[in-house]
C-alpha cells in the first residue's frame, strides 16, 4: 500500500513525500530531506493510538492501540500520527487495479479485502 502526502494548503495536492508499506517495512521517500526524516519519524516500529472506531471492537469506546507490523498499523499511523507530527495530508494511492470489489466474496471483512488485493498487486 503507497500513501502519498502533501500539504494542506496546496489545492494542487502536490505531493511532497511518499511511504510504502511492502507488507515487512515502511520506504520513505521525498526529496525534501526535512520532510523525508519526518515521515521516517511517523512511521517508526511502535504502537500507535488511534480513536478510530474501525479498529475496535464491537459494543466499546475510546482510543485503541494498534500494534506495529501489519497493513492496519500502517494505516492507523497515516491516518493519526503522520499528519499530527508533520502537518502533511494523506492520500491513499492504490497499486495496480487487479481484481475490485466481489459481491460474492461479501463474507471476508472489509480489513482482509484489502488486504488481499494489495498482496495480489505485488510484483
Amino acid at each position: 500500500m503507497r500513501v502519498e502526502f502533501s500539504l494542506p494548503d496546496d489545492e494542487a495536492k502536490t505531493t511532497v513525500g511518499s511511504v510504502e508499506w511492502d507488507g515487512r517495512e515502511v520506504l520513505v521517500e521525498s526529496d525534501d530531506d526535512a520532510r523525508r526524516d519526518a515521515l521516517t519519524k511517523a512511521f517508526r516500529l511502535t504502537p500507535v493510538v488511534t480513536n478510530d472506531a474501525a479498529y475496535r471492537r464491537m459494543g466499546t469506546s475510546g482510543e485503541v492501540v494498534v500494534q506495529p507490523g501489519d497493513l492496519q498499523w500502517f494505516r492507523a499511523v497515516a491516518h493519526t500520527r503522520a499528519p499530527a507530527e508533520t502537518g502533511l495530508v494523506p492520500r491513499f494511492v492504490p497499486r495496480v487495479p487487479i481484481g475490485g470489489f466481489d459481491p460474492a466474496a461479501g463474507y471476508r471483512k472489509f480489513r482482509d479485502q484489502i488486504e488481499r488485493l494489495d498482496e495480489r498487486s505485488r510484483p
